[in-house]
């Protein structure tokens, strides 16, 4: 597994489990990450991080905005 170091400025007070998790959730909208390896970034169990997802502005169903759009359209 890759490592990645960010510098954030001492001022910055972010909790690091925040940061991966959305790292994560970010990554599997992308569809760079799969589901089970977006939860191993983040840490946690696939279940949890399917549950925590809307929190962090996430979606189980991956489905691209653009294309549900044109799906509506069409329907």
């Amino acid at each position: 597994m890759k490592m990645l170091k960010i510098k954030l400025p001492e001022t910055a007070y972010v909790d690091s489990e925040d940061i991966k998790f959305t790292v994560a959730v970010y990554l599997y909208e992308k569809s760079i990450l799969s589901l089970g390896q977006a939860a191993s970034v983040a840490e946690v169990s696939k279940r949890t991080f399917i549950e925590l997802l809307g929190k962090f502005g996430g979606s189980v169903f991956n489905y691209p905005r653009k294309e549900l759009k044109e799906d509506l359209k069409n329907a």
